[in-house]
């Protein structure tokens, strides 16, 4: 069992108005084979864990840690990380003009794993998964995202979950812009990723709708910085029916 620990985690950018302080203190531990839900409202912070975990260099880290296993993460390069078992499904998926699909995946698995798979073997490997997911398999030949719908874009960052078999997944609003039907595929996806290798999951979302398909194990609520309340699945269903009033109403107003 591996372990993604998060620990007094302080985070900042910095803005045309000065530093700007995000995350407050963040304590989060994710191991291997488990859901967690991160919910709150636009601006809470949630994203910022995303990235900050992947490395984005816009995000400054002002205290605290993140370990994986013991090593320390804030300490990897963004490839390193990858190769750790770290993976990030982006909000918003980049084009990547002039670099195919097909070179694309068995070149990252390749950096991922440091051989090279089969040919054979990845091949079939790649053709099944795409079948699974509902993307056609002349997307294979094309450019990475360029051209690719939303919903498109979110299945090839399934895709490349599968293929890739990380230990933990950061999937970051996955969710956003899928029709019900996409949506669907893109979580058997999510479910399958996780049950084939025992992935830690951190699911980022604003809305219940995808964790009727994703169980989540836990839920942790986001409010300003912080995490301001944890459970389980019932939280979220909660959430569902209240909202995120009682966490921004000021007390007694």
């Amino acid at each position: 069992m591996s372990t993604l620990d998060i620990r007094d985690l302080q985070v900042s950018i910095e803005t045309e108005q000065g530093t700007k302080e995000i995350l407050k203190g963040v304590n989060l531990t994710v191991k291997t084979g488990e859901t967690h839900a991160i919910m709150g409202p636009n601006g809470s912070g949630k994203s910022t864990l995303a990235s900050t975990i992947a490395g984005h260099p816009r995000y400054h880290v002002d205290g605290g840690s993140i370990t994986l296993d013991g090593e320390d993460v804030l300490a990897m390069s963004v490839d390193e990380r990858a190769r750790a078992g770290l993976f990030l499904a982006m909000q918003y998926p980049v084009e990547v003009p002039g670099v195919t699909m097909t070179n694309f995946l068995r070149t990252a698995k390749t950096a991922i794993d440091g051989d090279a798979p089969s040919l054979r073997t990845w091949t079939k490997e790649v053709r099944e998964a795409m079948g699974q997911l509902r993307i056609d398999a002349d997307f294979a030949h094309r450019n990475v995202n360029e051209g690719f719908s939303g919903g498109e874009k979110k299945r090839v960052e399934i895709l490349q979950l599968e293929l890739f078999k990380p230990k933990f997944a950061v999937l970051d609003e996955t969710d956003s812009g899928l029709d019900v039907d996409a949506l669907k595929v893109v979580s058997e996806g999510v479910n399958r990723a996780q049950a084939a290798g025992g992935m830690g999951t951190l699911l980022i979302t604003h809305y219940t709708r995808i964790l009727r398909y994703i169980k989540p194990d836990f839920v942790h609520v986001f409010v300003d910085g912080r995490v301001a309340e944890e459970g389980g699945a019932e939280l979220a269903d909660r959430l569902e029916d209240e909202g995120y009033d009682r966490f921004l109403t000021p007390a007694g107003k």
